[in-house]
């Protein structure tokens, strides 16, 4: 082990000293960017970016083993290992629970409660609160939900600004708080953090948020005129909602200290059974002998096949963090920093919100942002300054969270929009424009509450017995 530390202590020298080291980082970034901006953004196009960010790297390198080194370094990262593994029961989890009927479960609830203008739309926020707490995805919330919910929120009176404003919150929300999330994995993990720490201190940012969002659609969020559409409620099914159980089961035991693959295993079994239970899904759609060659064995493969992309994604970004960290470059960053803008807990809490926001503007994905400055900045940072691990964790997360769900490249917002736009088309109703991302009630309230809390210390917690180096 201490062989290994040193490997890791001596610097990696690249041709053009400081440049030549940035050059990966550069060639990751601008393909993130160009592919962003195109609308061609997502996990597995991303894979060549990275790809090529490693490669253009080598010829750089001075010493070409070592750079090799260095890379693998990166790939088999500890942190990066926990976060594959969970990613891919979780990726199982958020299948079934889809599969399984979630969606009719809550569409049945929101459908069936006859709100109409603004409560309506806070009742689509609750839903896709739910729903993305549930399934740990932001975009499969907006797939999922948006084709009933949007049209019968039109025709329930429903503002159409604030009513999509609402499905896009909601993702927001569950992205930043559910156990399963990749983001809350990520951000646990980099960090060295206890699930059960994370989502207990978590909880009160993003409720808080919440609340306040909830606020604003009660106050803007209908107007809209009454043109109710009874057709919608005919094929709504009740019995999804039982699989909440299985959401309480993965929350409950990472609540109780068990580790978060435990947890995910009890959630998966407990989402299986009441399946089957109630009859949406049968023992051969979990798993079973397909009847052709090739053909996909059930729910368990399409899980884990419908996370592959991010894994080998957050792989290639550990290989490029692993190099940037060797050739000296985050160290030097940390350094400037704290010599000249960081001289307190509440400066370094701001530092850490500051360089997550910004590692999240170009890219269209968010837990590679947090891949990339997590193990690196945040994690190195909030130790000098005595933050406990959750909540490094939690202000990493939170401000992944914010200007993310705003920006139209970024590829939840891209989803969001697309499903708005076919359920308008479907439905015979005008599309506003993706600007409507940009008054995402949720995400501004976060970054409000976030910046509360770093600049006057609320939730904050450190490590105990912490003294501050003079």
């Amino acid at each position: 082990m201490s062989n290994e530390h040193e490997v890791k202590n001596e610097i990696l020298h690249m041709h053009g000293g400081i440049i030549g080291g940035m050059i990966p980082l550069v060639v990751l970034v601008l393909g993130l960017v160009w592919l962003s901006i195109a609308e061609r953004g997502g996990t597995k196009p991303f894979w060549a970016c990275a790809w090529l960010a490693v490669v253009v790297g080598l010829f750089f390198a001075k010493n070409k083993g070592d750079y090799c080194k260095a890379t693998m370094r990166g790939i088999g990262n500890d942190t990066g290992i926990v976060i594959v593994t969970a990613w891919l029961f979780a990726g199982v989890f958020g299948k079934l629970m889809a599969s399984g009927g979630l969606v009719d479960g809550l569409l049945w609830l929101g459908m069936s409660t006859g709100a109409q203008g603004a409560i309506f739309t806070i009742l689509v926020f609750v839903i896709a609160m739910l729903f993305s707490l549930g399934t740990g995805t932001s975009t499969g919330t907006c797939i999922s939900l948006t084709p009933v919910l949007y049209p019968a929120g039109v025709f329930l009176g429903s503002d159409p600004v604030l009513l999509g404003a609402a499905i896009l919150s909601g993702a927001a929300f569950g992205d930043n708080l559910a156990p399963i999330s990749d983001t809350t994995i990520v951000s646990a993990y980099t960090q060295e953090a206890e699930m059960k720490d994370v989502v207990r201190s978590r909880f009160p940012l993003a409720m808080g948020a919440a609340c306040i969002a909830a606020v604003i659609f009660l106050i803007f969020g209908g107007g809209g005129e009454v043109k109710i559409v009874p057709e919608m409620h005919a094929s709504l099914e009740p019995k999804g909602i039982f699989l909440l159980l299985a959401v309480i089961v993965v929350v409950v035991s990472a609540l109780l200290g068990r580790h978060i693959i435990e947890s995910l295993i009890y959630g998966n079994v407990t989402a299986a059974i009441i399946s089957v239970a109630i009859g949406t899904l049968s023992i051969s759609d979990i798993f079973g002998i397909p009847a052709e060659s090739g053909g996909s064995t059930g729910i368990i493969q399409a899980g884990i096949e419908g996370v592959v992309g991010a894994i080998i994604f957050a792989i290639l970004i550990l290989a490029v963090t692993q190099i940037l960290v060797e050739c000296g470059i985050l160290e030097k960053i940390l350094s400037f920093a704290n010599k000249s803008i960081v001289a307190t807990v509440r400066q370094a809490e701001l530092f850490i919100i500051g360089v997550t926001i910004i590692a999240s503007i170009p890219i269209s994905a968010n837990a590679p942002a947090e891949l990339l400055v997590g193990p690196s900045l945040v994690k190195p940072m909030g130790e000098k300054f005595g933050l406990s691990p959750a909540r490094r964790a939690n202000l990493m997360d939170c401000a992944v969270c914010t200007i993310f769900f705003i920006l139209p490249w970024h590829i939840a917002v891209a989803v969001w929009y697309s499903a708005i736009v076919t359920a308008c088309n479907t439905w015979g109703l005008t599309a506003p424009s993706i600007s409507a991302a940009f008054v995402n009630p949720y995400s501004w309230s976060l970054l409000f509450v976030l910046l509360f809390s770093a600049i006057t210390g609320w939730n904050r917690k450190m490590i105990t017995g912490f003294v501050q180096e003079k």
